[in-house]
């Protein structure tokens, strides 16, 4: 019977690693794959991941259960991490195609489903969109979190996120249309 994610919140809280190796395996890929899609470049996304969780674990002791899933902190915290990735670098967040195309290139010899490919494709109008454009779009139909999750992460309140939404997919469509 798997244990209910609280319950391992609760123990990694006490300190216990193992419960907090249950959680990470829970939610590597899904954080994993939102940096990813921010930085485009594997290694990176690989160490701002792997900061991520360490820094979770650093500071487990602070979350507080407040209706959301474990998953929205983790979230939060990865939202902030790519933030400070491109403040430490000082570029711009929207990458130029040129730069992603050769990203895309690069990773494409790595790449052996379907899925990577059409992901790829994703990544490649999902980048033309503004930073924030970019993080909603990715967090509601890449990895499917509920509008009220997405506006907690992010700190806005839930008619912000809709009109963000609404506005990144009308540019998705426009984007599309010119291709």
């Amino acid at each position: 019977m798997k244990e209910p994610e609280q319950e391992l919140v609760k123990k990694a809280q006490n300190g216990e690693a193992q419960a907090f190796g249950l959680l990470y395996d829970t939610h590597i890929e899904p954080i994993y794959r939102f940096v990813y899609l921010k930085v485009s470049h594997k290694a990176d996304a690989e160490d701002i991941t792997q900061q991520i969780f360490l820094n979770a674990w650093q500071n487990i002791r602070r979350y507080r259960h407040k209706g959301f899933p474990f998953s929205s902190w983790l979230y939060k915290i990865a939202h902030n991490a790519v933030i400070d990735f491109y403040r430490s670098r000082n570029v711009r967040a929207d990458v130029d195609l040129e730069s992603v195309e050769e990203t895309a290139q690069e990773n494409r010899i790595d790449q052996e489903t379907d899925y990577n490919f059409a992901l790829e494709a994703i990544e490649k109008v999902i980048r033309q969109l503004p930073p924030n454009q970019q993080s909603i779009i990715i967090m509601r139909f890449v990895d499917d979190l509920p509008t009220k999750e997405i506006a907690r992460i992010l700190e806005k309140n839930e008619g912000a996120i809709r009109v963000i939404q609404h506005r990144a997919l009308k540019r998705l469509k426009q984007i599309l249309k010119n291709a």
